[in-house]
């Protein structure tokens, strides 16, 4: 007897799982605007410094004055603009008109430029008016996400948007790069404006139920410096990440002075070793769900705080042979990317979840009134040590004091901290 042998119908291709907070279409709003905004942030945090030393002639203390602009709204307004934002109804319409007013302000650096009216001075006004509206923008972000996203979603939410900041890393500042060799740093803000504007397109376009404004006395300007003095977790978060990011500003604000005079790279190599770098944040964002739950939200978060800085020693120990610069370059900026996204995303998540919803914005306006606050500081302190004792013994002493931060947490409840904390 001969067998007929049938065959089964090919499976259809399983169409690649789309996560489920990205289903949710005021999320995916939501998250495609926090998107487009980070790539062009990318690209501006590489044409402005490269426009100040390219096209101004600015050298290491004035490289610091433009840091500083930048930052030091974060030190006068973010507690004030923290609480405004607590008691106003709509903060997703903060969101939106900061974006507006930073395409405004960034369209008028290359309309300056092309004026011959810029100069160092100008451009650390405009750069100090972006962080106002940038400081608005944040604290009001916080309130947004906890209205957009269930408590249980912080780390997989977070895991997406920092993912998408991973990404920006990656093309952001290579695009960046390539734009400021081939048409110049002030045209390249142009895409920079454009972002913004898609940015709050998406906004615009969101549903969703803002909580009702509370008012009484222990909701005022303070209310976030007596929370977060009082939580043992918040503190030991704000201390390390600030100690971090004073050294780290040290770091930042020489970096592309000393990579592109010192060790002679090309502004177009550069965003290409950054963008290949930052890799290592889709990986960092990839990982760090997993990571937190086998070993812990705040032992993840430790881990972090030492892998994001340890490795750029290697920049002030790049030398040599060209090809052995430029991997030593890459691998500090790959492993760093991955630091990085592991302590934003374990941090945020603990910062949300231990915060009541009323005080988000407060509380998020006191971390960045210490936590940004003290960047300035550490780009000032940057630019006069690379004037006083040369840039290469700064990046040393920038690169190793980063790692200080992480003793602030190691001393707390953070270390045995499995879960995201109760309010």
């Amino acid at each position: 007897m001969t067998e007929t042998l049938v065959l089964a119908d090919p499976a259809p291709p399983r169409r690649p799982r789309i996560p489920r907070l990205l289903q949710q279409t005021a999320f995916r709003r939501y998250w495609s605007a926090q998107t487009v905004s980070l790539f062009g942030d990318q690209i501006t945090v590489l044409a402005v410094p490269l426009l100040a030393v390219l096209a101004i002639g600015a050298g290491p203390a004035e490289m610091g004055y433009l840091t500083a602009a930048s930052l030091l709204p974060n030190v006068f307004l973010s507690l004030p603009a923290g609480a405004w934002v607590d008691r106003y109804p709509r903060r997703r319409q903060v969101m939106i008109i900061a974006d507006l007013g930073r395409a405004g302000l960034l369209l008028a650096v290359p309309l300056l430029w092309w004026a011959d009216a810029l100069n160092l001075p100008l451009l650390c006004v405009l750069a100090f008016l972006v962080g106002t509206l940038s400081v608005f923008f944040e604290v009001a972000h916080s309130s947004l996400f906890a209205a957009l996203v269930r408590r249980a979603d912080y780390v997989d939410a977070n895991s997406l948007i920092n993912g998408s900041r991973a990404m920006s890393y990656v093309a952001g500042p290579s695009i960046g790069g390539v734009l400021v060799q081939v048409l110049t740093a002030p045209v390249a803000l142009v895409a920079d404006v454009l972002t913004y504007l898609t940015s709050a397109v998406f906004l615009t376009r969101i549903r969703v139920t803002e909580r009702p404004v509370q008012s009484g006395p222990g909701l005022g300007m303070f209310a976030g410096v007596r929370y977060v003095a009082r939580s043992a977790v918040l503190r030991a978060i704000l201390l390390g990440t600030t100690t971090l990011n004073l050294f780290n500003y040290m770091f930042a604000v020489l970096f592309v002075l000393y990579v592109t005079t010192e060790l002679d790279v090309s502004p177009g190599v550069l965003g290409l070793i950054i963008g290949a770098g930052a890799f290592g944040g889709l990986l960092g964002a990839a990982i760090t769900g997993p990571v937190s739950r086998r070993i812990g939200i705040g032992p993840a978060l430790i881990l972090g705080l030492v892998v994001f800085p340890a490795p750029l020693v290697l920049v002030p120990l790049a030398g040599g042979p060209r090809p052995l610069v430029l991997a030593l370059l890459f691998a500090a900026e790959f492993v760093s990317a991955l630091g990085v996204m592991v302590l934003d995303i374990a941090a945020g998540s603990v910062q949300i979840a231990a915060t009541p919803e009323t005080m988000l914005a407060v509380v998020s306006g006191f971390k960045r009134t210490v936590n940004y606050g003290i960047r300035p500081v550490g780009a000032l302190i940057g630019g006069a040590l690379g004037a006083a004792i040369e840039v290469r013994p700064a990046l040393w002493i920038a690169t190793l004091g980063a790692l200080l931060g992480v003793f602030w947490v190691v001393f707390s409840p953070l270390r045995t901290m499995r879960n995201l904390p109760e309010q």
